[in-house]
């Protein structure tokens, strides 16, 4: 797709969120819950936070995506992702999985692990480094660059590769973003540096990512458009706030305001020619 034509399926998709509000179910962390249910309605959506597990396979009946956080993890939290997960695949419905810190900490990387494992997980959206946590030697070996662990640029092609064994989407965010199924890949070059001054917004990037895949059923075209609309609401937010507090109020009014004739004339995104190739000994 041409960056226009990127642009033209945001605005349908975007409303197609406020035409049909869609319920989005979050088991995520105690830091953000208030801040990613407020991005979810400001995006069109209508934000559902839970975890007990005696609701979780009700929920599923009317939610339509599942957007899992293992930012402040414990192990009942866990249970609740995993008992979430199974109802939302049954139901068919899109789960985002957000690993918050993942390669950090042995409990954290494995807990990860254990929910792609098992759950059919949809789009995987973090930074660089958690992603790189994800690889496997094999996609290690193929990692370009000193500053794996914080460049996106130097995981491309791991995550390429782990996107197309996994048979998922996989998102990483950073000052150009990087997403691929593992055969298409784009770029989004929309956002600015005040993301990183605000804490929970790359977790609002994947609740983005999670309401447009409530109602577009290409979780790669989702998952780009997402995060252009996402990171070109930071770029108009950031004209009009003073700081890191004025900015996150003004990231929920631009999420909120953002005009056609903005979206058309800025958004950035860029469909990449695929040049990977498998190695001889795999």
């Amino acid at each position: 797709m041409k960056t226009n034509d990127f642009s033209k399926k945001t605005i349908e998709i975007l409303r197609e969120i406020r035409k049909q509000q869609p319920v989005i179910h979050h088991i995520t962390n105690y830091v953000v819950m208030n801040s990613t249910a407020n991005i979810t309605l400001a995006i069109g959506a209508s934000p559902i936070m839970a975890h007990t597990h005696e609701e979780l396979d009700e929920l599923s009946a009317f939610s339509r995506a599942l957007n899992l956080n293992i930012g402040t993890l414990e192990p009942y939290w866990i249970d609740s992702m995993l008992i979430a997960g199974r109802a939302a695949a049954k139901k068919g419905i899109p789960i985002i999985l957000d690993p918050v810190g993942s390669g950090a900490t042995t409990y954290r990387t494995e807990t990860v692990k254990k929910l792609l494992e098992e759950l059919p997980v949809t789009v995987i959206r973090g930074n660089a480094s958690e992603i790189m946590s994800l690889f496997s030697n094999k996609e290690k070996f193929r990692i370009r660059g000193v500053d794996s662990l914080e460049k996106v640029e130097s995981v491309r092609e791991g995550a390429f590769l782990l996107a197309k064994k996994l048979k998922k989407v996989i998102a990483i965010t950073g000052p150009v973003d990087y997403i691929t199924d593992g055969e298409r890949e784009a770029e989004v070059h929309n956002g600015h540096p005040m993301f990183g001054k605000v804490t929970g917004t790359g977790c609002a990037a994947t609740t983005a990512i999670s309401c447009f895949c409530s109602v577009e059923i290409d979780p790669f075209i989702a998952s780009v458009s997402a995060l252009g609309y996402y990171g070109l609401a930071g770029e108009e937010a950031v004209k009009v706030s003073n700081g890191p507090g004025t900015f996150q109020a003004a990231l929920y009014d631009a999420l909120h305001n953002l005009s056609i004739d903005t979206m058309i004339e800025k958004l950035k995104i860029h469909s990449l020619k695929t040049s990977h190739k498998e190695s001889s000994n795999e």
